[in-house]
This record gives structure tokens, C-alpha cells and sequence, in this order.
């Protein structure tokens, strides 16, 4: 997979080699990247590499191996027993990465368009409790260290002032530099997002250069990784800290600033790893991403996985495939039985030509063997099995692959399509929980419906673009209105939260295929209203949702405020943009990492509209959206039919990368309207976020 091609071949290899013996006697062609030779040693005693779910520790016999440009103190940890965390070696068993990422090097099978879950078993939430991200070894306390509970040692504190090294002007801790959690990790994921998508504005703002190559994402990874914005940075054998299986990744380089996988264009990530007294290169992790013709991604528990080496392209081999570097490091890794982690690409249907990168979890090598390609050169192969106990990874994609050509085929479906037709896609209605058969009655509406007509109070007069509106063109109204700077990406992504978007509208001459209208042609994901456990109907989608894509529209009936009151009940169904939004611009880029000015935060009052929409009647998917204090959703208001301000369209856009059948969910805010501490409600989200109320 996805590596470098070696133009030597293996000698007498007219006929496939299946025995797994005599690969394993072939001794390495290749010197060693850290200048002595590691031989396979087939009589040593394999040590037992367990999964990271309560396992024991490792055996004794296994000692990490520093390589010889690993300062002194590092070097003297070999001789200690690995600390074990979560049955995989921390500390004394992680080594300094020893293949860093070759930045400025596209990644094989990416297209070079700039558009281009600390693993463990989660126990279902109890009746009255909401899921959330948690955090049980790792308590982060204000100053932004990490401690572990109990009490603290001088390595312990030690590991606490090195934990966050950078901190920000406001004193927040900017990244973990060692073992990372959940928290750093999603962090670290928004950071390189916000700054590539504001790399791409810059470049869109330029002008396209002929013949050139724009890759924001390589520009990004290399800008936080100078600035040591990352986490996990130390290779380790099993589960990366943080890292849960399921994560999305659209780019390669967000896999190296976590530490899940170092290359950022090989498909084999190795360290070296001292066993008794021998010393070898063992597979930490791959990636594959149908870059051979004969990869096979069929099964979701099993992996037919090719070695590297003899590509010119993507899927042309002209070479024999060599046994050095990954490939050794895979075969030595299928004598020593460890624990490999596995990422998985999966085709994007949404953006032709390139990739979704998910993290499968743990698998171990059954078998391996030489034979023959399409093209008729030897590939090494190697047979993984997935560590059982793990939560689903890959298999959760295939499931909603054969529920999209077949929503009957779901399981526990009430109803195939909710909408009754108003959605592109079906929203498939279903209860795995108990016997509820449906929500209460509502009317199916795509839109929102005014009691009142609208006023304008400003003539807009749209933009006189050809086509589709130009980032680089000073004269678009519409650009013009969104501060010179372009709202979405070229394939529809939000490049920054703001306190209004302006899409493009009926008055302006730009065709419907203009950059600048995504949110109002509606929603292009397949849904699933769900039966919580304990917290009634909530929603998820079976596709998986990029950071910043459009997701729906808050749609039902815009009331005022008295008439809300009048009404006197418990509604659960009503939206007030009035709500303090605690994600407001957390989610833009981190200026400061550009050598740019933060902009200023606007006020409050700038901010606060007062308009209120009432889905209990009406309404559309988004009102079974409940609601987190981590959320993965956020909302912002989008105007492009009138012109008052007062009463934009609430568009919910993805707060971050979305794995298939993760529920959807957005903060609702705290009340700063009419009924106060009144309207406030107990929170059971679950989350290490938790604020315990929210209203």
C-alpha cells in the first residue's frame, strides 16, 4: 500500500510462493534506516501483544529499542519494563517517530484538489442519560495540564508540565505534545481544519494559478507541526490515546499530527522494537487505500493487505515488491503477533477521486505469502484479522451502503420515509428501543412559514455575476456583503462561522450552480430518526457528514415572543436564535498560527437576534436534533430569499467530521429572553463538557 517504488526484483520468483516459511527466511535487502541490521529472528519467543480493552500487560520479555539518535535519557528507559496503559506501552515503550511525515508529498490515490473515536467499549447510557465524550483517566484541570488521579509522584508532575507547552494569550492550552485525550484531539482536528480552509481562501481570493497545484492541507500540517501543534507524538504499538475507532479523516496529514499513523504518504508506519536480545522493525499501523490492483476491502473483519514498493502510479505496478522497510516491519510483525492499527479508505461519493480515511481498529497477521499480480510482478500480501471485542468500525459503513439501495432491508423500520416524499432522500423511521411507534403527529415541511409577512428594511441588489460568482472578482455584491472573503469552499464547505452568511438569491444574475448558494438547495443526506434510550426521538444520518458541510435547515413556524408565552406549555419543538451560542467562532481558524491578526469577537448585542421558530406542528428533521454540551453541530443564520436581517434561515452545518450513525447533535444555548432561569432544563448529555442545564 501507498509506498515508494523500489525498481530492484526478487530473484526466481517465476511461480507464486505460498509458504509463509521461506518469506520469512529471506533476510532484509535493504540496510536498516537506523544503521544496523535487523535480521528476522524466527526461533525467539514472540511476546503477546493484547488488545487495549482490560487486557494484561505486555510480557517481560518485550523491551522498545531506541534508535541510536535518541538522547541518553531515552535510551536508559529500554532497560525498565514497559509502563502499560490500556494494555499497550506508554513512556518507556514509545520511541520518537522514525519515518516523520514527508511534507509537500501528495498522498497516493488523493486528488490534488485543495477539496479534497482512545478506543473503548462505550456501555449504553442508562435511561435518562445522553451519550457524550468522556474522559475517565485523564482530568484536565484549568491551567490546561493533564493529571492523573491520585497522587502525584515527581515523574507525574514532571509529565504534567510537559504535557501542554504552548499555551494561547488567554492562558487556554494550545496542544499535548504526549499522551493525548479526546478533547486534545478533536482540538488539534478543528485547528488544521480551520487554518486549511483559511489557506484555501487565500488562495482563492489570489486567483487559480495556471498549472499549479494548491494542497492547503499540506501547507496547514506543516505549519502546525513547525509549531508543534500535535498530540501522541511518541509511536507506540495498539490504541493512539484519544483516537476512537470510527474517526473520520479527509487528509493524511490529520492522522500525523494525532499519532495514529507518522508517513504521510506511505501506507506502512514502523518502529523499531527490541525483542530479547534482537533487535527488528515492527508494523505500528497501516493505511489502505486501493492503491495495488489486488487490495481486497471486501470483508470488514478480515484484510487482504499488499506490501509496498514497485508503483510507478496508483494501481501500475512495474516492479517485483522487495522484503525491506515496510514490508520486513509486516513480516515481523506476523512472527511477533502485535497489534497493528488499521485505516481504512473508503471512496468518497461526494467529491470524485478522493478519499475517507477511516481508523478500524486493532488487527493482528494470520498469514502472509508472495504471489503474482494483474500485472504480473510479485506482491507481498499479508492476511489481518480484527481484534474481536472492538467497537464496529467498517462495518457500520457497509450496513448503511445496503440500507441506502434498500431502506427495508434497516431492521426495525416504522416508517421507510418520514418526509413522505418532501426530501431527496428518504428519512427512514425507526425503533430499536421499545414498542413507540412514531413521534406525535406533525406536518413534513422543508421551509419556514412567517405568521407575518416580511418588511424589508434593505434593498439588496445583488450581484451581476456570469456564471458563478468569483472569490477574486472586487466588484460581487455578494462578496461584497460577506466582508471580500468567500463563504464556502468550491465543494460546499463553510470556511468560517459568522454572524450572518449572504448567499446568493433571486436578484442575482449567477446561475444556480454558483459557489455561493449551498444551504438553500437543500439537504443531501440520508437520515435516520431514531429511538434514544430514555431521551425519546433523536437523529443521525447513514452518511458520513464532512466538517463544516451544510446539514439542514431549522424549518417551522417564526412566532414572536408574546405569542409564545400566550401559549403556556411545555414545548419542546421551539428554537430561539436569542440563545447564547457558547461554539461562536470557536470553530474559525487560528489566526495567530498565520502570523495574522485575530479579528475582533463582535459584541453581543451584534450578535442576538430575536427570531423564534416553533416546530411543534411543522417542521423537519432538525427538530429531533437534541441536544449536547459537546455537540457535533452548530447553527448559523444564512439570508439569500429577502432582506431583513432580523429573520435569516437557521442553517445547521457539521461542527466536525461525522462517522455514519453518529447521533447529530447541537448545544441549545442559555436563554437570555423572556423566561430566564425559568426555562432552564436539567442536561443529561453525558459529556466531560457537561454544563448540567441548558435553556
Amino acid at each position: 500500500m501507498d509506498g515508494a517504488s523500489n525498481s530492484s526484483s526478487l530473484p526466481n520468483m517465476d511461480t507464486p510462493v505460498l509458504d509463509v516459511k521461506p518469506l520469512r527466511c529471506l533476510a532484509p535487502m535493504f540496510p536498516n534506516p537506523f544503521g544496523y541490521n535487523a535480521f528476522p529472528a524466527p526461533n525467539s519467543s514472540a511476546y503477546s501483544c493484547t488488545p487495549p480493552f482490560g487486557a494484561p500487560p505486555l510480557a517481560p520479555m518485550f523491551t522498545p529499542v531506541f534508535p541510536a539518535f535518541a538522547p541518553p535519557s531515552s535510551q536508559t528507559q529500554s532497560k525498565q519494563t514497559p509502563q502499560v496503559s490500556n494494555g499497550v506501552p506508554t513512556a518507556a515503550g514509545s520511541v520518537p517517530e522514525s519515518n516523520s511525515p514527508a511534507t509537500g508529498v501528495a498522498d497516493v490515490g488523493e486528488s490534488p484538489s485543495p477539496e479534497k473515536k482512545e478506543s473503548s467499549v462505550q456501555p449504553e447510557p442508562a435511561v435518562g442519560k445522553r451519550r457524550g465524550s468522556s474522559s475517565a483517566t485523564r482530568i484536565p484541570d484549568p491551567s490546561g495540564s493533564t493529571t492523573i488521579p491520585g497522587k502525584e509522584d515527581g515523574s507525574q508532575r514532571s509529565r504534567k508540565r510537559r504535557a501542554y507547552r504552548k499555551v494561547s494569550g488567554d492562558g487556554t492550552a494550545l496542544f499535548n505534545v504526549e499522551d493525548g485525550d479526546r478533547e486534545s484531539v478533536e482540538r488539534i482536528l478543528m485547528t488544521f481544519d480551520g487554518l486549511r480552509k483559511r489557506l484555501l481562501q487565500i488562495d482563492d481570493i489570489k486567483g487559480a494559478t495556471t498549472g499549479g497545484s494548491k494542497r492547503p492541507d499540506l501547507k496547514a500540517g506543516t505549519i502546525m507541526m513547525t509549531n508543534g501543534y500535535r498530540t501522541n507524538n511518541k509511536k507506540r504499538i495498539g490504541a493512539v490515546p484519544g483516537v476512537e475507532i470510527g474517526d473520520l479523516f479527509y487528509f493524511r496529514f490529520e492522522m500525523c499530527l494525532l499519532g495514529l499513523h507518522a508517513p504521510s504518504m506511505a501506507g506502512i508506519d514502523y518502529m523499531p522494537v527490541k525483542f530479547d536480545k534482537e533487535e527488528e522493525q515492527v508494523a505500528v499501523s497501516i493505511v489502505s487505500s486501493g492503491g495495488y490492483e489486488d487490495d481486497d476491502m471486501g470483508d470488514t473483519d478480515v484484510l487482504i493487505y499488499s506490501g509496498q514498493g514497485g508503483l510507478v502510479k496508483p494501481g501500475k505496478q512495474v516492479h517485483d515488491q522487495k522484503l525491506e522497510r515496510g514490508n520486513l516491519a509486516l513480516e515481523n510483525s506476523s512472527s511477533r503477533a502485535n497489534d497493528i492499527r488499521v485505516i481504512r479508505g473508503i471512496k468518497d461519493v461526494t467529491n470524485a477521486g478522493c478519499k475517507i480515511y477511516m481508523y478500524d481498529g486493532l488487527y493482528k497477521i494470520e498469514d502472509s505469502w508472495i504471489e503474482k499480480g494483474k500485472s504480473g510482478f510479485s506482491v507481498f500480501k499479508y492476511k489481518l484479522i480484527r481484534v474481536q471485542g472492538q467497537p464496529e468500525g467498517s462495518a457500520v459503513w457497509k450496513k448503511t451502503r445496503q440500507w441506502k439501495d434498500n431502506p427495508l432491508s434497516r431492521g426495525f423500520v416504522i416508517l421507510p420515509d418520514l418526509s413522505s416524499g418532501v426530501e431527496k432522500l428518504p428519512v427512514c423511521l425507526v425503533n430499536e428501543v421499545d414498542k413507540d411507534r412514531g413521534p406525535a403527529h406533525f406536518s413534513y415541511v422543508n421551509t419556514v412559514k412567517y405568521a407575518k409577512a416580511i418588511t424589508s428594511v434593505k434593498v439588496s441588489l445583488g450581484c451581476k455575476c456570469y456564471n458563478s460568482c468569483s472569490p477574486s472578482d472586487a466588484s460581487c455584491q455578494c462578496s461584497t456583503n460577506n466582508g471580500g472573503l468567500p463563504s464556502y469552499s468550491s465543494t460546499g464547505i463553510l470556511a468560517s462561522q459568522k454572524p450572518l452568511v449572504y448567499e446568493c438569491g433571486s436578484t442575482c444574475m449567477c446561475s444556480l450552480n454558483c459557489r455561493n448558494r449551498v444551504s438553500q438547495k437543500g439537504t443531501k443526506i440520508q437520515f435516520e430518526v431514531f429511538k434514544t434510550r430514555g431521551l425519546g426521538w433523536g437523529l443521525r444520518s447513514w452518511d458520513p457528514i464532512r466538517g463544516g458541510s451544510f446539514i439542514c435547515e431549522y424549518t417551522g413556524e417564526v412566532v414572536d415572543c408574546v405569542k409564545l408565552e400566550d401559549e403556556n406549555e411545555d414545548n419542546e419543538y421551539i428554537f430561539e436564535a436569542s440563545t447564547c451560542n457558547r461554539n461562536f467562532l470557536e470553530w474559525n481558524c487560528k489566526h495567530e498560527l498565520l502570523g495574522e491578526q485575530k479579528p475582533a469577537d463582535p459584541d453581543e448585542s451584534s450578535r442576538s437576534l430575536s427570531i423564534i421558530i416553533n416546530a411543534k406542528d411543522i417542521g423537519n428533521v432538525s427538530r429531533f436534533m437534541n441536544h449536547s454540551c459537546s455537540p457535533n453541530v452548530f447553527w448559523q443564520p444564512v439570508l439569500y430569499d429577502h432582506e431583513d436581517e432580523n429573520y435569516p434561515h437557521i442553517m445547521f452545518f457539521a461542527l466536525k467530521h461525522i462517522p455514519p450513525m453518529t447521533e447529530l447533535t447541537y448545544d441549545y444555548g442559555l436563554s437570555r429572553s423572556h423566561s430566564g432561569e425559568k426555562s432552564r432544563r436539567k442536561c443529561f448529555c453525558g459529556s466531560s463538557n457537561c454544563r448540567g442545564f441548558f435553556g
